[in-house]
């Protein structure tokens, strides 16, 4: 049974980055040759341990709806992952206009997320889900127990004019990512929720900023001192994507430099491009070609962003 709204929900992505820092970029950051616009951002990729067990918790809690499975092995997505011996079962699901690929090991079996996993680590990355009642969202949570990574539901201060009146809250799915239901006053955010590299090299604009600091932020991340700035950027469809900088504090780890696709901290996001030979020049990539077609896209190539994020280029 679905225990959350089903109507008006979408979603954005959220990345903790460090603006000004990170040394493992795959991406170019020359003006000269700016990459071919992004058409879109597409599904949200990330690792889990059990397909089943994550697609049945989305659905049953969330409202998704179950759209494509895929298994698949062999050389292409070894080279495109980067692991090898893969084989993979991916389940994608649907909520509104975006999606979630939910991708198990079936071998090899990567890391569980570290225990002691912070917001402001760079690796953290959410999906923030948009409900219209954040207390009948709160409460189906808590009646379904979910494992809370907030103290509870924050609203941001008024104060603040680019983030006040906002409610949130964070919790975690059964492999522990970070998920977080959001609130929008009238006003602020996409319309329809109410009925540096990533502008420049990829071609997304800047759709809003924002300073947030103070006891809700706080408690909101679980993070004592937390003072983020955000950037959302948005394509042409698809989910936004937010830039969240910790301006304090500055002990966030960064991305382990042996992060592979198969450790349940991966997460990948989907870009596409018209021109995907023109893009994998720039990043610096090779196209993959994927003898499936059943996620919708035949060529593909992964790049990391300048704090390790990976970002899947694919043309349709």
């Amino acid at each position: 049974m679905n225990i959350l709204p089903r109507t008006g929900w979408a979603f954005l992505l959220a990345l903790t980055s460090l603006i000004e820092g990170g040394t493992r970029s795959c991406i170019s950051t020359a003006r000269a040759e700016p990459l071919p616009l992004i058409r879109a951002v597409g599904c949200v990729g990330l690792t889990v341990s059990d397909a089943d067990r994550s697609a049945d918790f989305y659905a049953r809690l969330l409202s998704f709806e179950k759209t494509a499975e895929i298994e698949q092995a062999g050389e292409p997505i070894e080279q495109l992952e980067g692991v090898f011996g893969a084989r993979t079962r991916t389940v994608r699901v649907r909520l509104g206009r975006e999606c979630l690929d939910l991708t198990e090991y079936l071998a090899p079996r990567g890391r569980p997320a570290p225990a002691d996993a912070r917001s402001n680590d760079r690796w953290f990355q959410h999906v923030a889900i948009v409900v219209s009642d954040m207390d009948r969202a709160y409460a189906a949570l808590r009646s379904a127990r979910v494992e809370h990574a907030s103290t509870g539901p924050q609203r941001l201060p008024d104060w603040n004019p680019n983030a006040g009146g906002i409610r949130a809250f964070y919790f975690r799915d059964p492999d522990r990512h970070v998920l977080e239901v959001l609130q929008f006053p009238r006003g602020k955010g996409d319309a329809r929720w109410q009925a540096a590299d990533y502008r420049d090299v990829l071609g997304l604009h800047v759709a809003g900023t924002s300073e947030n600091w103070g006891t809700e932020q706080e408690h909101l991340n679980n993070v004592f001192g937390a003072r983020l700035r955000i950037t959302t950027l948005r394509g042409a469809a698809g989910p936004g994507v937010e830039l969240l900088e910790y301006l304090a504090p500055r002990d966030g780890r960064p991305m382990p430099a042996d992060e592979r696709a198969n450790d349940l901290i991966h997460w990948q996001t989907t870009l596409f491009t018209s021109d995907l030979a023109s893009a994998a020049r720039v990043l610096r990539g090779a196209s993959v070609s994927l003898p499936d077609a059943r996620l919708g896209y035949s060529h593909a190539f992964l790049a990391r962003d300048p704090d390790g994020h990976v970002l899947q280029l694919v043309s349709e």
